[in-house]
């Protein structure tokens, strides 16, 4: 397709031109004129911008404007960024709208803030109770010192005034509740020769003293109880001391005499003639009744009588120890 006369005058019938209309000249030398009744045949033609010229010999030709240099893809301003100074409210205003809206939205970074302070908060009061647990445990620490650097200061008195008091307990059991204390002998009802001596040592009644004289018939050494809590069965515990050599007594409960001896072998082991090595003791089961009761160690007749007699003491039941 070639234009109209190549823009110089009508175009051949049935070939025109539809984009003709850029190229050609309007009522230029060698066109024909407008027609009235007849189609629009001749077009301006195409030109260059800035080449067109208005006003005759004022026209001036159209020179772009400069362009201007062309910034680094690295250096181009952020098209959505704003100075802070030119949000309303200055820089504060763009600080709080900055903590207000975050990634996960408004109130986001508030929160955040919050979250901060109250675990700084559980910090500061952690790092106190650890302070004051640790002087607490120094201050402790301290006093036990200075108790230690204290010879013989009250802690240490009261501590040896207790294990004196413990030691003493050990060495004399008391008695069960209800039950009469531990009887010396010597302190005793004494009758038929039978009387208090201290020629023997390691005796543990009273001063030394025990009962001496046992040998005679008819002697005999009566402890009497006042206060017996309840009738049943009872242990009558005896300390004696023989010579090395076994004997027995007598024994008789509120005037009944029981029937089988007591026993006062040389359990000790003592060699004969030693005295001091031949303390030991022997039982005999007995019933009581409640109240006042009567207990006798006696020379009858049959028995060998050969002993000392130190003291008496009760247990409930019948026991061996």
């Amino acid at each position: 397709m070639t234009a109209e006369n190549n823009g110089t005058g009508a175009a051949p019938e049935g070939d025109e031109d539809p984009f003709a209309y850029l190229y050609r000249q309007e009522g230029s030398a060698g066109t024909t004129a407008q027609q009235p009744g007849v189609p629009r045949r001749s077009y301006n033609q195409v030109r260059a911008v800035g080449e067109r010229q208005y006003g005759g010999a004022q026209a001036q030709t159209y020179q772009p404007p400069a362009q201007p240099p062309t910034v680094p893809p690295q250096q181009q301003p952020n098209a959505h960024y704003a100075a802070p100074e030119t949000m309303p409210g200055g820089r504060a205003a763009a600080r709080q709208g900055g903590q207000g809206a975050g990634p996960g939205g408004p109130g986001r970074g508030v929160r955040r803030n919050r979250n901060g302070l109250l675990i700084g908060a559980i910090a500061v009061v952690a790092a106190v109770v650890a302070g004051i647990g640790a002087a607490i445990v120094f201050n402790d620490d301290g006093k036990a010192a200075q108790a230690q650097e204290k010879p013989g200061g009250q802690e240490q008195k009261d501590k040896g005034g207790q294990d004196d008091a413990k030691d003493k307990a050990r060495d004399k059991p008391a008695p069960p509740a209800g039950l009469p204390p531990r009887k010396d002998a010597a302190g005793a009802t004494l009758a038929g020769g039978a009387a208090p001596a201290k020629d023997v040592a390691k005796a543990q009644g009273k001063g030394g003293t025990y009962v001496g004289g046992m040998n005679q018939p008819g002697a005999s050494v009566t402890w009497t109880m006042k206060n017996i809590p309840k009738p049943g069965k009872y242990t009558v515990f005896v300390r004696y001391g023989v010579p090395g050599e076994d004997a027995n007594s007598t024994l008789t409960i509120n005037g009944e005499k029981i029937p089988r001896p007591v026993s006062m072998k040389n359990f000790s082991g003592a060699k004969k003639g030693d005295w001091e090595a031949g303390w030991t003791k022997t039982f005999a089961w007995v019933d009581l009744k409640k109240g006042k009761n009567r207990v006798q160690i006696s020379c009858g007749d049959g028995n060998k009588c050969n002993f000392n007699l130190d003291q008496f003491w009760l247990k409930e039941g019948w026991v061996k120890s």
